[in-house]
């Protein structure tokens, strides 16, 4: 009797048996042994037969819906959808963006003080041949190797991976002096013991674009490309009590210098980091020709919340020969140095 009625329990109205899973088949089975083993005893232990009941139906119910989703998700995995892509992965997780050092800012203003350590050399002669004397201008025309000056940089962080700097900085100098050899400077000689004025400028623009390809939480570092525009420009007057003779010559450039570099950070705390870059490339652009090598390391202190402070030690070595309508020169300019600078950044981080 009570077989009769589990099978009609799992009959369709039509009269045909439904299909069953191999999980399902089991638990039928293990059902059926059960109450045959059971009919013996129902008189006996009669009052436990509606337990029995419930603990085989939860089985079977249990067994069914676990072959309806083992049968589900092999469906949709074998769907023409999936295939082309128009659902998402089942259990892939996207994988998640790193993190950079937390002195990474959106925008940041630097401003400071920079005192360079100068050597300057400088040769200028004509084209119709005249050679120029090659002069050391610390040395040979009295400039204080010493020097400070003021130095401005911005920073864009686009993502949490890309970086765009410009910075700038201007070193002016002038000397007078009494010269202790002749000198051939453009299309004139200074002689000997000829009071002279001379004056040596630099304007320094930078911009350059850097991508880290290693970023996490505590460093980050990369590969960066960009260009120095370097102006100079030198000049020589004889003046003062050289009898009445009077001249003066000028001969200025303004020098784009492509170059590639490294460049990196390390936060040590929450409120300490370095960062460094180092860069070079020699080549000749048009009428110039020349090639550069630049490098900084600073060290920052977090004063405030988006306030900064650092000390630094910055490099730049530079040497640019240059043919001009009738002059033709080189510079050979290097200086290195130690910087105070005070950083502020702002603008809400996009990552």
């Amino acid at each position: 009797m009570v077989l009769t009625t589990y099978k009609e329990q799992h009959t369709n109205p039509s009269g045909a048996n439904n299909t069953f899973s191999p999980h399902t088949d089991c638990a039928v089975k293990a059902a059926t042994q059960l109450t045959y083993s059971g009919i013996n005893h129902q008189f006996m232990e009669h009052n436990h037969y509606p337990v029995r009941i419930l603990l085989l139906w939860c089985l079977c119910l249990f067994t069914t819906a676990g072959s309806a989703q083992v049968t589900a998700q092999s469906l949709l995995s074998e769907s023409p959808g999936r295939e082309e892509g128009l659902y998402p992965p089942l259990s892939k997780d996207k994988k998640p963006k790193p993190t950079p050092p937390w002195y990474v800012d959106r925008f940041r203003v630097s401003a400071g003080v920079f005192f360079p350590i100068n050597n300057t050399d400088v040769s200028v002669g004509t084209q119709d041949g005249t050679i120029g004397t090659n002069i050391d201008f610390e040395n040979d025309l009295g400039f204080n190797k010493n020097t400070f000056t003021f130095m401005g940089d911005f920073q864009w962080r686009i993502s949490r991976r890309s970086r765009l700097n410009f910075n700038y900085f201007r070193v002016a100098r002038t000397s007078e002096y009494t010269l202790q050899r002749d000198i051939t400077f453009g299309e004139h000689t200074y002689p000997v013991d000829g009071g002279i004025r001379a004056i040596f400028n630099t304007d320094i623009f930078r911009l350059s674009y850097g991508y880290a390809f290693f970023t996490n939480p505590k460093f980050e570092a990369g590969l960066l490309v960009g260009a120095h525009v370097v102006g100079l420009d030198a000049g020589i007057a004889l003046y003062g009590n050289t009898a009445s003779i009077e001249f003066r010559d000028d001969f200025g450039i303004t020098a784009p210098l492509p170059d590639v570099g490294i460049w990196g950070g390390y936060a040590f705390s929450s409120r300490w980091y370095v960062n460094a870059e180092f860069d070079y490339l020699a080549l000749t652009v048009g009428d110039y020709k020349g090639r550069i090598l630049g490098y900084n390391l600073n060290v920052h202190y977090r004063i405030i919340d988006r306030l900064d402070a650092a000390i630094g030690y910055t490099g730049l070595n530079a040497r640019v020969d240059a043919d001009k309508e009738r002059l033709v020169g080189y510079f050979k300019w290097g200086y290195n140095g130690p910087s105070l600078t005070v950083s502020y950044s702002f603008g809400k981080k996009p990552w």
